[in-house]
């Protein structure tokens, strides 16, 4: 008679060792997950630390080196003379291809940016104009493409900056253009058909905006100032909240915000920018029409730049009279694959029934196919000039 074998302490029999859901044909139970232990808050901010450190001494030493290049350059007769568009745009493109995250493109851009416009103004800042005063949307375009260490000089009017580029006061000039929503701000194109000074550079900058009163309420508003752009950008909003309200053109959104701060009953059309400026309050806003509100500008100067690798080239091309004429400009274009972003006709100087054509195309007019295509142009006979070749904008 065989003897009963003893389970050692400790282990279960083979013929137990299935759990009572095994044996009803269940699944075991997973053990429920362990969370992650939090890092140590303290590492994290040394491990931060160390880096800015590290930030801090390769700006230095970027910031070292651009002065060896002033000093490469040898001796100029000012700051404009140290400032190449091109060089920068390929410096911005470069900082683009390399970032995988986790910040956008448009914020490495603007860091970048700051950090090149730093770095120039160890010689002398740069004197930028632009439609003033202080708050409007070409102030904060003229940041974006020159970085805050650049000098401001806000002016009167559109036609004041280009007055003082052509003049030497100031380096460059920041313009608008035209509008995704309003098309274009004809008054620019206009100074082009006298002026000698030359495109070097476009800026892109989504426009929101808001209304802006000392009050702060709505109920108050029986006056609103604004830009004819900015009114028309908001029209729809306007007529369904603000419906009979009087609206008061002025020369540019900051020029109204300055005027509603001293009105109980008026409110300006502008950007958040000019609310901080002249101490008003939000309304209302983004109050556009239109979702994607994005205005361009152009960057004027004195004179034409290298091509970057990645160029736009603005023409304005007097036509003479004759059959097929504006055909024979564009098709030597067309045939060498030349991509055109814009045309638009505007009325000649001093010759009535006469217009002049702006044709944005791709390309820089030193390099070919373009250089080919103007050449064959010019010898039609028609008057073409660069307005000029400059860097495509970047975030």
């Amino acid at each position: 008679m065989a003897k009963d074998r003893k389970t050692p302490v400790g282990k279960v029999p083979p013929a137990r060792a299935k759990s009572s859901a095994s044996a009803k044909g269940r699944a075991p139970r997973k053990a429920a997950p362990v969370a992650p232990a939090a890092p140590d808050l303290a590492l994290v901010r040394a491990q931060i630390d160390g880096i800015d450190q590290q930030i801090q001494a390769l700006i230095a030493e970027r910031a070292r080196w651009a002065h060896q290049v002033g000093k490469a350059k040898g001796k100029l007769a000012a700051a404009v003379d140290y400032y190449r568009p091109e060089r920068e745009a390929q410096v911005l493109r470069r900082v683009v291809d390399r970032n995988d995250g986790p910040l956008s493109d448009e914020v490495l851009v603007r860091l970048f940016r700051e950090v090149m416009s730093a770095c120039l103004a160890q010689q002398e800042p740069l004197k930028i104009g632009y439609l003033g005063p202080e708050g409007t949307f070409s102030q904060q375009a003229a940041h974006k493409h020159f970085g805050h260490s650049a000098h401001g000089l806000p002016l009167g009017s559109i036609e004041e900056v280009f007055q003082e580029v052509a003049a030497g006061h100031a380096d460059f000039g920041v313009v608008p253009v035209e509008n995704s929503g309003q098309g274009t701000i004809q008054v620019t194109l206009d100074m082009f058909l006298t002026s000698p000074l030359r495109i070097c550079g476009e800026v892109e900058l989504r426009v929101h905006q808001y209304l802006l009163s000392r009050s702060g309420r709505l109920e108050d508003v029986t006056r609103i100032f604004g830009h004819p752009q900015a009114l028309a950008q908001a029209a729809g909003w306007l007529r369904t909240h603000l419906p009979g309200v009087e609206k008061v053109p002025v020369s540019s959104n900051a020029e109204g915000a300055r005027r509603a701060r001293n009105a109980d009953d008026a409110a300006a059309i502008a950007g958040e920018a000019a609310a901080v400026v002249y101490g008003l309050r939000q309304v209302a806003g983004p109050i556009e029409d239109r979702s994607d509100n994005t205005t361009r500008f152009l960057v004027i100067g004195r004179q034409p730049f290298p091509p970057s690798g990645n160029d736009r080239t603005s023409l304005l091309v007097f036509i003479r009279d004759r059959p097929g004429a504006l055909y024979g400009v564009l098709e030597p274009l067309a045939r060498r694959g030349i991509s055109m972003s814009r045309i638009e006709s505007r009325p000649e100087h001093g010759r009535k029934w006469q217009y002049a054509f702006f044709i944005d195309v791709a390309g820089h007019c030193e390099e070919s196919p373009l250089k080919d295509a103007l050449d064959e142009i010019a010898a039609q006979g028609d008057a073409v000039r660069v307005l000029g070749s400059y860097p495509v904008a970047i975030a």
